[in-house]
């Protein structure tokens, strides 16, 4: 089973369809006990970095996660928030610690000639190997809405993606994995990513 945390912060439901599409069997939950039966925990999110931090204090799922992620070491993906608040601070708003699991700092793009949010499809250029994306070309185009990045030379960066500056698309170490793009809307391709994450095993 794999847990999609529910900490109030946005677009759980179309990662739940998206994980259901490939067969995977998910549940969206808050519930420490059946977060302690899972096998994987997926961690979504779309907002501010600070609330999210604070939702996941309020609920009591900061210990957990790190007893079960870190102790425990089960599989977990973050998306886009979630994948920031694996970091180690962000400068959203004011200086905000993450959850410090990836040694990275997340920061807002100047925005200079382009748009922020950074929104719409993107490729990503591999940098280090990654399970994720066994299956996927190099410079595939991914989904992307986001006006906060972990700058490049992130712990762990597995690829990167050119928004007038290079940023790290993704970030994997041990059993941790984190994607700033959503795969969940990201078509055949996002699909590809989340099936190879329900198929990990030890």
């Amino acid at each position: 089973m794999i847990a999609i945390i529910d900490y109030s912060m946005g677009n759980l439901r179309s990662v739940e369809k998206a994980f259901q599409k490939i067969g995977a069997n998910v549940v969206i939950t808050k519930d420490h006990d059946i977060i302690k039966r899972a096998d994987k925990i997926v961690l979504p999110g779309v907002g501010a970095f600070k609330e999210g931090m604070e939702n996941l204090k309020q609920f009591g799922l900061i210990a957990l996660l790190n007893e079960q992620v870190l102790q425990n070491k089960k599989f977990f993906l973050g998306i886009c928030l979630g994948m920031q608040l694996i970091g180690s601070r962000s400068y959203e708003v004011e200086e905000t610690p993450g959850l410090n699991w990836i040694k990275g700092d997340v920061v807002k793009f100047n925005s200079g000639k382009l748009k922020v949010p950074h929104v719409g499809w993107n490729n990503i250029r591999f940098i280090k190997p990654n399970v994720l994306f066994k299956n996927i070309p190099d410079q595939t185009d991914f989904y992307f809405v986001h006006s906060y990045y972990f700058e490049s030379g992130t712990q762990g960066a597995t690829t990167v993606t050119d928004y007038g500056i290079d940023f790290v698309s993704s970030v994997n170490k041990d059993n941790i994995f984190g994607c700033q793009f959503h795969p969940e809307k990201s078509q055949k391709f996002g699909l590809e990513i989340l099936k190879n994450f329900a198929n990990l095993n030890r």
